[in-house]
């Protein structure tokens, strides 16, 4: 422990850990490998765990298919074999014909850690941009593949992140959005200064042209689309992750780059607009202006003052999670009570009709292009695999295009909603899912999800991973706190800032509606979190540590008075505040903060802490920090373990046998500490 201590605001912070953010110091490293040996010892101690990683192995074993997207007269899609590291993209010249592999990206690393970040196809079908990831990082470096012969062309574009690539109609080249190459500007404003770039197909991305930057206002974030029917770029811009927007257009009627001037259209940052699509001049857009759950917007730029606007609801009482635009109509994704709905409305804002889901569920992904009479989505839910249909419209028929094959008996669980009340009297929804005739006798281990942040909903999703656990007589719960965007921007507002106890307090009320209920005890009940669903297991087990059995903390955010001095944690100031430079943002992080109000002379539950060792979105430094401190602090018998990940990120595109022996090891922890014997 170093004596540092640092003054924020008159109020002096011991910070005894601060060695442990230099991940590169003999020290740390000397640290780390310390307490991998250690946690290794605790889960290859287990019996079960082989067990659990060869019935783990087992599921995972089936093909999983992505929806099919249009790309000129062929269709693309991405297929997982089964077992492989990362899902390959093919494409077919019919629903029906042959698949032709068109990318592996299991090819490009030994160990699976190199995955596609993002690809865009040329609205022609000629190309393919394509963007990779190594090691988990949120860096890409992107390139151009022709689709008929597989060559990639001689052009590579680097250090972009949370690309956009947007092609122009005669496949000539395309937008794209890029952050300032390492050296250029100081390291704190690495991930500042995004500009919008044109390239042309068959150049060194060095000559790209800029199109567009704002040095003035260095923390906007750009995004550019070009509209279906090729004649506008538009270009939204962000600040980190609040979900305000500004707006801005180009007419590219001149030539595929795009010389015209930049027009602002939505430029006073008061709300959300994501854009739809567009008939001619009227642009339509999904915000959250004066309606908290949605609603959808025409603005036509020959005329875009707000009088002018028309304006078209959803359905009722739902909240309106995304549009999509087709012939005419508008294809609405709706949330009511955290489960999906999908509506076809006319844009005359009359309702049209309703797709009828298979049961209560989720989409993951809808694809659809205003030329087109065909809609594709991906349905799922708890115990409902993954699936890609077609909507077909004229039949108004929903059909599946692969069915899952698993080893596994769905008919044999069910899943149901439940209502806690918060302690403020919010009604907290939580999904259980478990084997059919649970006996409510307090004694199912039961693992509690949750994540409460960043206007992020919680809608039903199948995970392979919790199969073993339903199997094992145990219940899987999902509870939908504040913070998320379960019921609009208000929900979303209730969980930011100072309000962030709510999402907390929405948490244990959840945790203490199952142990009520008779679905489990505290001895048998874990909580799992990962990100800031991280933050919201550590900061409720500092608060609450007598209601847990066990504890797994995944990629946390952990010191909320420095989270924004490392790699994109400024993105997230808007959402919870900076103890740095506010006095009154200092008080309630200090007050919450887990690293901060871990008390010695405590018996803190089992707890699991994982992390990676290049995640760039969240440093493994706060992991690490919070174990330290953890087990400084523990007067009781229970285990704090750390798991640190090697060649591993945040968690996007890591491989398949990494994913596998990550679950098993959480779950040996589990079965160990809740008593499972199944």
């Amino acid at each position: 422990r170093d004596d540092i201590v640092e003054d924020y605001h008159g109020t002096p912070i011991a910070d005894p850990y601060r060695w442990l953010e230099d991940a590169s110091s003999p020290e740390t490293v000397a640290w780390v490998e310390a307490q991998n040996a250690r946690t290794r010892a605790y889960l290859d101690a287990s019996p079960r765990r082989e067990r659990l990683k060869a019935r783990l192995t087992a599921l995972w074993d089936y093909p999983k298919y992505s929806i099919p997207q249009r790309i000129g007269e062929r269709y693309a899609f991405y297929k997982n074999d089964g077992l492989q590291n990362q899902a390959a993209l093919y494409v077919q010249d019919a629903l029906d014909a042959e698949p032709c592999l068109l990318l592996d990206p299991n090819t490009l690393s030994i160990d699976g850690t190199v995955a596609l970040s993002g690809v865009s196809f040329s609205e022609d079908g000629r190309y393919l941009a394509w963007g990779t990831s190594s090691g988990g990082s949120d860096w890409q470096t992107w390139r151009v593949r022709e689709i008929q012969s597989g060559r990639d062309l001689p052009e590579t574009i680097e250090w972009t992140k949370f690309a956009s690539v947007a092609w122009t109609p005669d496949g000539a080249g395309f937008f794209y959005n890029r952050l300032p190459t390492p050296g250029t500007v100081p390291e704190a404003d690495q991930n500042s200064y995004s500009r919008v770039y044109w390239h042309t197909l068959n150049t060194a991305a060095a000559s790209d042209r800029l199109v567009h930057e704002r040095p003035d206002a260095k923390e906007l974030l750009f995004a550019p689309e070009v509209t279906d029917d090729g004649r506008y770029l538009v270009i939204s811009a962000h600040v980190g992750t609040d979900p305000r927007t500004r707006v801005y257009y180009q007419d590219l009627q001149g030539g595929s780059g795009g010389q015209a001037q930049i027009v602002p259209l939505l430029d006073d940052f008061d709300a959300k607009y994501e854009f739809i699509g567009n008939d001619d001049t009227l642009f339509y857009f999904l915000t959250d202006l004066e309606a908290p759950t949605g609603r959808i917007i025409g603005v036509d730029i020959t005329q875009p003052e707000r009088t002018q606007w028309e304006t078209l609801n959803g359905p009722d009482a739902a909240t309106i999670e995304s549009v999509h635009y087709m012939f005419g109509r508008f294809v609405i994704v709706a949330t009511r009570d955290a489960r999906h709905e999908v509506w076809v409305i006319r844009t005359d804002g009359s309702i049209g009709f309703e797709i009828e889901l298979p049961t209560v569920g989720a989409i993951e992904a809808l694809s659809v292009k205003r030329q087109h009479r065909e809609l594709f989505l991906s349905f799922t839910s708890f115990l409902y695999p993954s699936t890609p249909f077609r909507y077909d419209f004229e039949r108004n028929e929903l059909v599946a295009l692969h069915a899952p094959g698993l080893d596994f008996d769905f008919g044999a669980y069910e899943t149901t909603q439940l209502f806690a009340t918060s302690n403020d009297g919010t009604r907290v929804p939580i999904f259980v899912t478990h084997q059919r005739g649970l006996a409510l006798d307090g004694q199912n281990p039961t693992l509690l999800y949750a994540y409460g942040g960043f206007n992020i909903t919680l809608t039903p999703a199948f995970r392979i991973h919790i199969l073993p656990l339903l199997e094992a007589g145990g219940v899987f719960a999902v509870a939908n706190l504040r913070g998320g965007g379960e019921y609009g921007e208000e929900w979303h507002q209730a969980g930011m800032f100072e309000r962030k106890q709510n999402v907390f307090d929405d948490f244990i009320a959840a945790a203490e509606h199952l142990i009520a209920a008779g679905y489990t005890s505290t001895p048998k009940l874990a909580i799992n979190g990962g990100s800031n669903g991280g933050l919201l297991v550590a900061a409720c087990e500092t608060q609450r540590p007598d209601l847990y059995g066990a504890v797994v903390c995944e990629v946390p955010v952990i010191d909320m008075l420095r989270y924004q001095r490392f790699t994109v944690g400024h993105f997230w100031t808007v959402e919870y505040g900076n103890a740095q430079t506010d006095p009154e943002h200092f008080r309630f992080l200090y007050a919450y903060s887990p690293l901060h109000n871990i008390q010695r002379g405590t018996a803190y539950p089992p707890t699991l802490i994982t992390s990676a060792d290049t995640d760039d979105r969240v440093v493994p430094a706060h992991a690490k920090k919070f174990a330290a401190t953890l087990q400084a602090a523990q007067t009781g018998p229970a285990p704090i373990l750390l798991r640190v990940e090697t060649r591993a990120g945040h968690g996007h595109g890591k491989p398949t046998s990494k994913i596998i022996d990550e679950r098993a090891d959480v779950y040996a922890f589990l079965w160990r500490e809740l008593g499972i014997e199944a």
